[in-house]
Order: structure tokens, then C-alpha cells, then sequence
């Protein structure tokens, strides 16, 4: 059975006996070369420039690039056609400009103008002939992953209604396998003939090799008495036995909070911060704001004029920010507001604030208002990637109210952050526990290539910044 995409509904669930070779997002990837390299390669020939070297690589090399950060390999793009033909070709026409740019920076033959123009006509078409071909495949039964949950109570159930919501996977195949020590089996589940319910009569092995498992959940309402030995058989005849909480962090790439247990936290992998690591990404912090700050300088100006011309207020804003260890440092911005817009008291911006001036506005869409945090990235302050630095005020009152909201504050606080490429602007109690749960995520998980990523992908907020206030 497979669980698809919802919207307010239990998830669907299909019959199907397909076994993915690779994932979607890997194969969508696939696809794209693929078609991006065949169409290429006959253009470059019609074009006479086989030999050349920078012609062959750079604009299948950008486009590949800008695919990624344009967020078309993320599940929602992968789903939806449309989104995807409004950014395939603007992520076509800025691969070739990244093409042209290092052809023209480096010492390579310069990409000349019916180059790029072929280019970005060739891209577009193969960006969306990969689509086309890829939503045949899924529509085939292709990228299914097979998943055993060993139970069938709320927590199986909560499983699969997460990964038809956010799992990595498009489609999985499920069966669930319980007995009577594990618990009840969930009405949602039991009343649905969708489901696929097996009693565990022979052992979780056998089970496992009828249906031809990829995984096997252990993911019961109820532990104790739960037969381990048989468990153990799986994993040594090949089957990987993963734990119901480690499971779902790796599929929806966030830590539920509403169903975290701390002592699977407390022995998790996770958090560890070598000095290596800590150098790198002050190095990274160092080179990517430098080279913003330095390309981003012009419009800087320019803007902090604007911003000071309009009132003849200050064009920075200063605000207490807490960073790593709870430390408050001044965080710098250009300032978006009227002068007298805390006179009553520090708020959180609501959708539309009448606050926000005219030009403060266009700011806060563009992002250039955050520019200026360039400063406290070389200062120290704040790295480039990591959780949002949020006020001192707002920091108590969440604290009290959200278990492990300090532990975010382990790493610096970030101009961008795995929170903020995954979740829209957050005012309220409830926006704040779900970006803790990508923040925790994130600190659970550091690393300098996962920095990288989120670096690319913030491209993506830039250009469609959905739930800005």
C-alpha cells in the first residue's frame, strides 16, 4: 500500500508491489542530468563547440546548481507540475548566467551569446521534459520505499500520517504487523480496508521477507513484551531495524516536539561539535558574508539612504539579540519601521503591520533589510546559517512555555537557518514549536556541508518569500 500527499484527510493508501531503485528527489536528479547532458550535447554539436571545455560543463554544471536551490527537488516542487514550470526556466537562465560569469572570471574561452541563449532554451526544455517523464514513472508505482511498522496503535498511526504529509519518500508501501502485548490497534487504522494489518503469528522475519521490507519500524504503543529476538533476526538476515523516533527525524528532516521522548534524545546520535568543525564554519561565516557584503555594498547604500530620507530617522536599527550560550549581543538592521514603533512595548510583526513603512516593506520582501547582520557575521556575533536570533523578551516567555527552547542556542544564532528555508515567518506560540523543531534538527545534525545546503537553498526564500512581515 502506498501513502501519498493529504491535505486535511488520512493519508491514501494504494496497493502496489513496485520497489524503488532510488529515491525521488536522487532520481528526479538523475533524470535531470540525463536530459540536461542529451539535449546539451546535440546543441553544442549543431553549434560547432564540441571542444570546447567551458561550453560542455559550465551550463549544465549552473543549471544542476540552481535546480537545487530553487527548492525543485524538495517534495512539493516534485509534486506539482506547475510550480515547477514557473522555475525551471529561471532556474535555466540563471544556471547559464552563472555559466557566463565564471567563463568570464576565469582564464576559459568566454561563453559567447548564441551559447547562452541555446543554453537556456536547451535547460528549460530538459527541465521539464525530466518532470514530465518523472511523473509518469511516480504515477507508475515508481520511488515506493516498503516500510514494516511493527505495531498498529496512535503511534503508527501518527507515523504514517506525517509521511504522507512531509516524508522525503513520495510513496511508501506499508504494512503493519501487531500483536496483543503491543497495544490496541488504532480505529483509524482498523476501520480503513486501505490498511494492511498482519497478527504477528510467525515472527517479525517472516513478515519482513513475505513483503519484501526495505525498513522495519518498531514504532508500538506498547513495548514491554515485545519480542526482540525476532527483531534481532531481522537485522541479521539484512533488514534494517530503526527505532520509531529515529525514524521519523530522518523522514520529515525536523524533531517533532509533540512526540519527543527526551531519553531518545539524550542517546541519539547527534550534537557534537569538533574544533574542526567549529573552524570551518568561521571560515565559511568569513568568506560567504565578505563576499556578500562586498557584492551586496551598492544596493546597500543606496537603500540605507532611501530608509533615512524618508523620516529623517536613523537608517539602522539596532536590537538586543540572543546568541550562543544566551549571550544578548546588538543586532544591526536597516530599519523597516516608524521611529515610535515600540512605544508600547516590544511585539512581534503581525501579516500587513501598519508599522512597517511603504519602503519598509519592499525591505522586508527583498530581505535587504537583513544585510546589515553581514556586520555581526565578522564581528562574531551570529554565523552565517543557525537558528533565528530572537529577542531577550520573547526568549523567557518561550522558554517557560516550550520544553528545550534553549537547547537552539548551543550553536550562534544565523541570518539563515534551516528554519527559515523550511518555514514561513512565525508570530505565535504554535510558529515558534515548529521552527524549534527544525532548529533542534539542525543542531542535532551540524555539520559544514549541511550549512552549504541550506546556504543554496536560501536563494529559494529570496526569490518567493512567502509569509515575510
Amino acid at each position: 500500500m502506498t501513502v501519498s500527499q493529504t491535505t486535511g484527510s488520512p493519508p491514501a493508501v494504494s496497493m502496489s508491489s513496485a520497489r524503488p531503485p532510488v529515491s525521488a528527489g536522487v532520481g528526479l536528479l538523475l533524470l535531470d542530468a540525463v536530459a540536461a547532458v542529451v539535449i546539451w550535447l546535440v546543441a553544442v554539436a549543431l553549434l560547432g563547440r564540441l571542444g570546447d571545455a567551458a561550453a560542455l560543463l559550465l551550463p549544465p554544471a549552473g543549471t544542476l546548481l540552481f535546480l537545487y536551490a530553487l527548492g525543485l527537488y524538495r517534495r512539493d516542487a516534485m509534486l506539482s507540475l506547475r510550480r515547477a514550470a514557473t522555475r525551471v526556466p529561471l532556474a535555466a537562465c540563471l544556471g547559464v548566467g552563472l555559466a557566463w560569469f565564471v567563463s568570464a572570471v576565469l582564464p576559459l574561452p568566454s561563453l559567447q551569446a548564441p551559447v547562452l541563449a541555446a543554453a537556456a532554451v536547451c535547460f528549460t526544455v530538459s527541465g521539464m521534459a525530466a518532470r514530465a517523464i518523472f511523473a509518469q514513472l511516480r504515477n507508475g508505482q515508481m520511488f515506493h520505499r516498503r516500510v514494516l511498522i511493527v505495531g498498529a496503535g496512535k503511534r503508527a498511526w501518527d507515523l504514517v500520517w506525517l509521511l504522507g504529509r512531509e516524508g522525503g519518500t513520495l510513496n511508501y508501501e506499508i504494512l503493519f504487523v501487531t500483536g496483543p502485548s503491543m497495544g490496541e490497534v488504532d480505529p483509524r487504522l482498523a476501520e480503513d480496508p486501505k490498511f494492511r494489518i498482519e497478527p504477528d503469528t510467525d515472527g517479525f522475519l517472516a513478515a519482513a521477507r513475505r513483503f519484501d521490507a526495505d525498513e522495519i519500524v518498531v514504532a508500538p504503543d506498547e513495548r514491554r513484551g515485545l519480542a526482540m529476538e525476532s527483531l534481532l533476526q531481522c537485522r541479521t538476515q539484512g533488514f534494517p531495524v530503526t527505532e520509531y523516533l529515529t525514524f521519523l527525524e530522518r523522514e520529515i528532516r525536523r524533531i517533532d516536539l509533540h512526540r519527543l521522548e527526551l531519553g531518545w534524545l539524550l542517546y541519539a546520535d547527534g550534537f557534537s561539535f569538533s574544533l574542526i568543525d567549529r573552524t570551518l564554519k568561521r571560515a565559511l561565516d568569513i568568506a560567504v558574508s565578505g563576499t556578500v557584503l562586498l557584492l551586496a555594498g551598492i544596493p546597500l547604500l543606496a537603500a540605507a539612504l532611501v530608509v533615512k530620507l524618508q523620516d529623517g530617522g536613523p537608517a539602522l536599527y539596532r536590537q538586543n539579540r540572543v546568541t550562543q550560550g544566551g549571550r544578548v549581543f546588538s543586532i544591526l538592521k536597516l530599519r523597516s519601521m516608524r521611529i515610535d514603533a515600540e512605544k508600547h512595548g516590544a511585539t512581534w510583526a503581525a501579516e500587513r503591520d501598519p508599522r512597517i513603512t511603504r519602503f519598509g516593506n519592499f525591505l522586508r520582501r527583498s530581505r535587504l533589510d537583513e544585510l546589515p547582520q553581514l556586520i555581526n557575521i565578522l564581528r562574531g556575533d551570529m554565523s552565517f546559517v543557525g537558528p533565528r536570533p530572537e529577542r531577550p523578551e520573547f526568549v523567557d516567555g518561550l522558554a517557560a512555555k516550550l520544553p528545550l527552547y534553549n537547547e537552539r542556542h548551543v550553536v550562534k544564532a544565523g541570518l539563515t537557518g534551516w528554519a527559515q528555508v523550511n518555514y514561513p515567518y512565525g508570530a505565535s506560540l504554535d510558529d515558534a514549536r515548529s521552527k524549534l523543531s527544525y532548529d533542534l534538527y539542525y543542531v542535532k545534525n551540524f555539520s559544514v556541508l549541511f550549512d552549504l545546503t541550506i546556504i543554496i537553498q536560501t536563494m529559494r526564500v529570496v526569490l518567493w518569500p512567502d509569509g515575510v512581515r
